[in-house]
């Protein structure tokens, strides 16, 4: 893998330490694999997604501030894998260089020094970037080949695109890329940046179900047997609420929800047993051992 061991401030976020476990063990195993440490943050704090912005402005920035204020001290680049949290991140970025007088507020409020100086990666860059895109290809051990996964991005990992300059907002590639490295197949689909409803699962559970529903179909129509995705909101709509999407159809899509981290796990030799599958709701492991690959 990599020559020496590099290391990042490490954010799980509130939902990798509860709802997306499976995240958080598959990010960890991938990330020993390829020779890179997590230092997790210390004391880190939710990062206000997805009410925070919307309550309270500077409360929206102190709290992801916070966080990269702990990431200086640790003299660290930060990796968010959580999209929400990373856009949140990102956000507070933003928002620090255009108004000067936000950072000097959070300084005065929690005696921090927010630098601005840490770079704040999500998965996909974390993956395809540094060196990392040539450790994975060159630490896979069995290639997810016959594999047709749909790779998700969601609105989170690509937009606002002035904010995360990340990749092309419309027509995204990273996982793609990521996806082809581990020699499964990347099943481009229309809907591969549409929105899933996010965190309106509990209070419009129609509209996600009807959202998740396009998404799916769109998916399975393309050819896709799977979907990839980065983050948590996404994987739990489009798991758990696959059933009902599937109903609503008058069909049964059973297409499994996985982690990108999971199939990168995988496919570098880590046992299934050390990457979540389990937690999955859509069953996820008859697929790969039809493939052969678990």
């Amino acid at each position: 893998m990599t020559s020496e061991t590099v290391r990042f401030a490490y954010y799980p976020g509130c939902s990798l330490h509860s709802t997306a476990k499976e995240y958080d063990v598959s990010m960890r195993a991938v990330a020993g694999e390829v020779g890179v440490e997590l230092v997790e943050i210390p004391d880190w704090n939710c990062c206000g997604a997805s009410s925070a912005h919307v309550t309270d402005s500077f409360l929206g920035f102190a709290l992801p501030a916070r966080t990269l204020a702990q990431a200086d001290e640790m003299g660290l680049d930060v990796l968010a894998p959580c999209a929400a949290c990373y856009g949140r991140l990102m956000a507070a970025k933003d928002e620090a260089r255009r108004h000067p007088d936000l950072a000097r507020r959070f300084g005065d409020v929690t005696g921090r020094v927010f630098k601005l100086e840490r770079r704040v990666l999500n998965v996909l860059e974390f993956l395809t970037g540094d060196g990392m895109a040539e450790a994975v290809a060159a630490g896979v051990k069995k290639g997810l080949d016959g594999l047709k996964v749909a790779p998700y991005y969601g609105c989170l990992l690509v937009r606002p695109p002035k904010v995360t300059r990340f990749d092309n907002a419309e027509r995204p590639v990273a996982m793609d890329r990521v996806l082809e490295a581990i020699g499964a197949s990347a099943v481009d689909f229309p809907f591969k940046t549409e929105c899933c409803g996010a965190s309106l699962g509990i209070s419009r559970t129609d509209l996600v179900t009807e959202l998740s529903a396009r998404i799916v179909e769109s998916a399975k129509r393309a050819g896709a047997e799977a979907l990839a995705v980065a983050c948590p909101l996404c994987q739990t709509n489009l798991d758990a609420r696959q059933g009902a999407a599937a109903a609503s159809r008058g069909e049964s899509f059973g297409l499994p929800v996985y982690y990108i981290t999971q199939l990168v796990g995988l496919a570098l030799g880590v046992a299934p047993g050390k990457l979540g599958f389990s937690r999955l709701l859509v069953e996820p492991m008859t697929l790969l051992r039809e493939k052969k690959l678990a």
